[in-house]
């Protein structure tokens, strides 16, 4: 092996293509030899330098390097390696090419040409497209409303991508396409900061009875005390809604913390209504009314003197 192929084999993660090995002196009876007895192939015409299961990360480069030199990682593949966990995950690997390349697919990669220009960006040495295009893509792809919503509203609250460049991105698609996205558009824009969140917003509005709920406050007490930060807040009466997840607030140990953090809003006299996502989806009559009672009730004793300063989330309609 010459030091030329060692030094590429270093940069692409022990993979090779079938070009490359010819380019650097074998012959087509060597690599047919090393290929399945000293080489795994994991994609046509892309040799691992070892008959060990390809990593996650060799997975994404060697279809990358199958897929060819202006390829890059698109989708929810690409939304996984920008930090995005909210849409289900695929064992597959989604790509985009330009014109002339073809849409094709082979074993667990799949190629789509596409027309619309976008600016790729190396993440970690993997060419990928940008955060936009991604999440717009892996959102348009998706049959579920809350997956869109849930996936918008990461990107946004997790600053990867600004409101204004999500709303761009979605903009430039076909009005067919941008349609179904528009609902997770404006979940994006609600405040919320999870999928969870805005359901509970969404649910809230409908009320003929509460004022505007105000979402992700920042709250102090009369001592000028940080508070926990309610998932929304009735100012009139200082009630705070939260919406107690498992999978959006905590796991394990912590979800007792996240659980116990509602009793320094109780201490400073605020009113605490914990829901789930599930009453939300299940029950959304009953959470309403409950809300709405509690809302009433609390009416009736005088006003804590906590403090709603401003909103930590962008806005945006």
């Amino acid at each position: 092996m010459t030091t030329e192929l060692e030094a590429l084999l270093g940069l692409q993660d022990q993979l090779a293509t079938r070009q490359q090995l010819a380019a650097a002196g074998m012959t087509p009876s060597t690599i047919r030899w090393n290929a399945g007895r000293h080489w795994r192939v994991v994609l046509p015409r892309v040799y691992l330098m070892d008959t060990a299961r390809p990593t996650p990360r060799q997975r994404l480069r060697a279809a990358l390097l199958w897929a060819g030199p202006e390829a890059s990682l698109a989708g929810r593949t690409a939304v996984r390696l920008h930090g995005l966990t909210s849409m289900p995950e695929r064992q597959s690997v989604e790509l985009l090419v330009p014109p002339p390349r073809r849409s094709r697919s082979a074993g667990y990669a799949s190629v789509r040409r596409t027309l619309v220009g976008d600016v790729p960006l190396e993440l970690n040495g993997l060419r990928t497209c940008s955060v936009a295009r991604a999440v717009v893509d892996a959102a348009a792809d998706s049959r579920s409303p809350r997956d869109r919503e849930a996936l918008f509203i990461e990107a946004v609250q997790k600053q990867v991508l600004s409101l204004d460049a999500l709303a761009e991105s979605v903009y430039r698609l076909r009005p067919r396409d941008a349609a179904p996205l528009m609902a997770a558009l404006r979940a994006a824009g609600s405040g919320a900061w999870s999928q969870p969140e805005h359901e509970l917003l969404e649910l809230l509005s409908t009320s003929t009875v509460l004022p505007q709920a105000e979402p992700n406050p920042v709250l102090h007490d009369s001592e000028g005390k940080r508070l926990t930060t309610p998932d929304a807040w009735l100012d009139d009466v200082a009630v705070a809604i939260m919406v107690h997840s498992h999978t959006h607030h905590a796991q394990g140990d912590a979800w007792d913390a996240t659980v116990s953090a509602d009793a320094d809003l109780v201490a400073a006299g605020v009113v605490v209504v914990g829901i789930t996502p599930r009453q939300v989806r299940r029950s959304p009559a009953l959470v309403l009314a409950r809300v709405e009672q509690t809302w009433r009730t609390a009416r009736l004793r005088p006003r804590p003197p906590v403090v709603a300063s401003h909103v930590t989330t962008q806005s945006w309609t």
